[in-house]
Parts: C-alpha cells; sequence; structure tokens
C-alpha cells in the first residue's frame, strides 16, 4: 500500500476501536441515570445495587475511552494536516466546543458523582449523573456537527486558500446531520440495552444466586434495546433522503459503502425483530435458560452495526475528505513517507487494540464477579477510636 492508503487505513482502525467504546459510553449513561432516579426517588436498596453495579461498568468503559479519543486527536496534526490548514478553522470550531464545553463538564460532573456518594445530598448526587449524560449527548453532537461539515460543507466560504465560517447557524442545520445524530444516540441505546441484557442472561445462564436482580436487569437491557433498535431504523431510514440530497448516488457509486450499508440495514432489521420478540416474551424470558444464550449471541451484534454504519458513511464520499472542496490526497500531510506512517499505524493500532481487549477483559471479569463486591458507592468504613 501507498502512503495514502496506509493513512487512511490508520484512521479508520482506529476511529472504529474508538467508536466501540463511545457506543458503549452513549447507551450506559442515561440507564445507569434512571437506577439511579429510582434509587432516590424509592430509597430501595436493590437500586441502589443496580446502580452500583452498572455504574461501575460504565466507568471502566468511559475511562479506557478517553485515551482512545485521544488517539484521535493526534492523527489530524501528524497525517492530515491539509485538513487543518485548509478548514481547521471550520472543522476545529465545533471539536474545540465538544472539549471545551462539553468534555470538560462531563468529567467534572462524573468525579463528582464517583467521589459523591454519602457525601453530596442525594437529589445533589442524582444530578451529577443526569449531568453527565447530558453533556455526554452534547459531545457527541459537537462531534457529530464536526464530522456533518465533512458530509456537506454548510456555512463556509473560501477565502484565499482556506475555509472561513460564515454562517454559524447552517453548520448547525446541516442536513446530514439532523438525522444522523438521533441514529447515533438510538445505536448508543441498542448497544447499551445489548450489553446489559447479555451479561444478565449470562448470568441467569450459570444460575446465578443474584436471580432477582440479574432478571430486573434483563428486563431493562431488553426494553432499551428494542427502543434503540426501532429508533435506529426509523432515524436510518429518515436520513437517506436528506443525505442524497447534498450527495446523490452516496452508497451505489462506492462497493464498500454500498456493502456496509446493506449489512448495516440488514443486522439493524434483525435485531428489531429479535428485540421485539425478546420484548413480547419478556414475563417468561428470565425463566427460559435455554434462550439465555441466544439473548448472549445478540450482544455483539450492535457493536458490529455502529462499525459498518461508519464505514458507510465516510466511504460513501470518497474521493472527497470535505465533500466537494478537499480530496483525502491532498488532505494528507506532506512528506510523509511509509515508513513513518506504517510504524504510527503500527503503535496507534497496537495500543487501542490493547485498550479494547483490557476494556471487555475487565467489564467481563465484573459481570461475572456480579453486584456484591463493587467498589462505586461502598459506604466508608468508620475511623478506629481510642
Amino acid at each position: 500500500m501507498d502512503v495514502l492508503d496506509l493513512a487512511r487505513w490508520q484512521f479508520a482502525v482506529t476511529a472504529s476501536l474508538h467508536f466501540l467504546f463511545v457506543a458503549l459510553t452513549l447507551g450506559l449513561a442515561p440507564l445507569v441515570a434512571i437506577m439511579h432516579t429510582r434509587y432516590v426517588r424509592s430509597g430501595n436498596p436493590e437500586h441502589e445495587r443496580l446502580t452500583r453495579f452498572w455504574g461501575q461498568i460504565y466507568l471502566v468503559n468511559y475511562a479506557l475511552g478517553i485515551v482512545t479519543g485521544l488517539v484521535m486527536e493526534f492523527q489530524f496534526g501528524l497525517s492530515w494536516s491539509g485538513l487543518t490548514h485548509y478548514a481547521g478553522d471550520v472543522f476545529g470550531a465545533p471539536l474545540a466546543i465538544e472539549t471545551l464545553l462539553a468534555f470538560f463538564l462531563e468529567s467534572t460532573f462524573l468525579g463528582l458523582w464517583v467521589f459523591g456518594w454519602h457525601r453530596l445530598p442525594k437529589r445533589l448526587h442524582l444530578a451529577c449523573i443526569w449531568l453527565v449524560t447530558l453533556t455526554a449527548y452534547l459531545s457527541a453532537f459537537w462531534i457529530m456537527v464536526a464530522n456533518s461539515f465533512l458530509q456537506n460543507p454548510a456555512g463556509a466560504v473560501l477565502q484565499g486558500d482556506r475555509l472561513v465560517l460564515t454562517d454559524f447557524g447552517a453548520l448547525l442545520a446541516n442536513p446530514t446531520l439532523q438525522m444522523a445524530f438521533p441514529h447515533v444516540l438510538s445505536a448508543g441505546l441498542l448497544t447499551g440495552g445489548a450489553v446489559m441484557m447479555g451479561a444478565s442472561a449470562y448470568q441467569l445462564f450459570r444460575r446465578t444466586a443474584e436471580r432477582e436482580f440479574f432478571a430486573r436487569s434483563l428486563r431493562m437491557g431488553v426494553i432499551t434495546a428494542f427502543v434503540g433498535a426501532f429508533f435506529v431504523v426509523s432515524f436510518g431510514f429518515a436520513q437517506i433522503g436528506p443525505v442524497e440530497s447534498v450527495q446523490p448516488n452516496k452508497w451505489g457509486a462506492n462497493a464498500l459503502a454500498g456493502v456496509a450499508v446493506g449489512n448495516m440495514i440488514s443486522i439493524g432489521m434483525l435485531l428489531f425483530l429479535a428485540t421485539g420478540i425478546l420484548l413480547a416474551l419478556l414475563k417468561w424470558l428470565p425463566n427460559w435458560r435455554w434462550l439465555h444464550p441466544l439473548v448472549m449471541l445478540i450482544t455483539p451484534m450492535p457493536f458490529i452495526t455502529v462499525i459498518l454504519g461508519w464505514l458507510a458513511r465516510e466511504e460513501g464520499r470518497q474521493p472527497w475528505l470535505i465533500y466537494g472542496k478537499l480530496t483525502v490526497a491532498d488532505a494528507l500531510t506532506p512528506g510523509l513517507t511509509a515508513g513513518q506512517i506504517t510504524l504510527s499505524f503500527v503503535g496507534f493500532v497496537g495500543v487501542l487494540g490493547l485498550l479494547a481487549v483490557v476494556d471487555y477483559v475487565l467489564i467481563a471479569r465484573l459481570v461475572r464477579r456480579g453486584p456484591e463486591r463493587v467498589p462505586l458507592g461502598e459506604r466508608p468504613v468508620p475511623a478506629l477510636t481510642f
């Protein structure tokens, strides 16, 4: 492969690995917030245990996902300096807002939630996890604003050899953003629900002593996954028209994009059908042990679907990086050699791949261990007095 192909593969692989963390974060955050709300309103200790257990899994995924996101930022300067020179004033604006107003706030409120157990007033503590969810969604919104600009460079004009933002409202009203953003959020709900119901089915299949705990989690996971699948399919079809209005024949002219979108639709419809059947059987599902392995098999499918969706969205506008304005070849950093990009490729992919493995191994261990020993939210041991 030449330098351009290597750089494209590097970004594609690292972005795909990062997206796996993002999808689960967006799905688990509102679920943890809902569990915590139930605990505050009812005072039921079982809801507290649910919040702490699934909150611990959310934290592991969030912490490791942060590192994978940092790698994405490095690549813009290392491999794609043509993009930052040509459109950095426009493309960089939503990314800066995402970092300064969304990500920093999300991290701050998450820290308050993690260390605020038994220290903050209950309702204030609850507000922290809802603010974490809100800022996580805001973060996703600004990332999608930046990505939608690449799909359709609205609100910018060429001045000299650089694009300049002239209409911020047009950037937010981009037709490639309007249905794509709720589509991504719905994919997150589908992913979070699938992980929750798969983990719960695993414990129930093992005949866990925490049967009622995981029966509750299983029901919540199935409902969430069905709602996510319904809206994924709905917003997925709804965005076809707006996207093709600015990128005609987006998926027909590119073989990889066509295959990706075809498989994404097929798996999405299958997930919608499967979660609908599970929802209809929800009353009996915790007791039907023979069905639990099939529930577990559903767990990885949303992860596959989100990667296919990302490939369809990005590959479908090739050879453009900014559609109609800047090609991928022109955005590549001048002077890069195949050896340099190969070295960074191996380094980035190695680190991100290792983090992904660590993430899922830790989550699997937490699921296997169950809710008995969860560090998050433990009551502090009283100090000894003499």
